[in-house]
């Protein structure tokens, strides 16, 4: 496993879980190694990592306004 994401807070953990477990990727969530930093951070196994950041980017590119 690797970590695959560093959230900035609670909501955008909740936002990245969603949509891994709604794309069908495991994940476990590890602790920050350092207080403050943020939450927890979330790692997926190596060979799920293109697949992750393609589900992150399309979700992504729905928020963003149309050009």
């Amino acid at each position: 496993m690797a970590l695959f994401y560093d959230p900035r807070d609670d909501k955008d953990l909740a936002r990245v879980e969603a949509i891994l477990k709604h794309g069908g990727i495991e994940y476990f969530l590890r602790r920050e190694p350092e207080a403050g930093i943020g939450p927890m951070q979330v790692h997926v196994a190596e060979e799920d990592i293109p697949h992750a950041e393609k589900l992150l980017r399309r979700e992504e590119l729905k928020k963003e306004p149309p050009r």
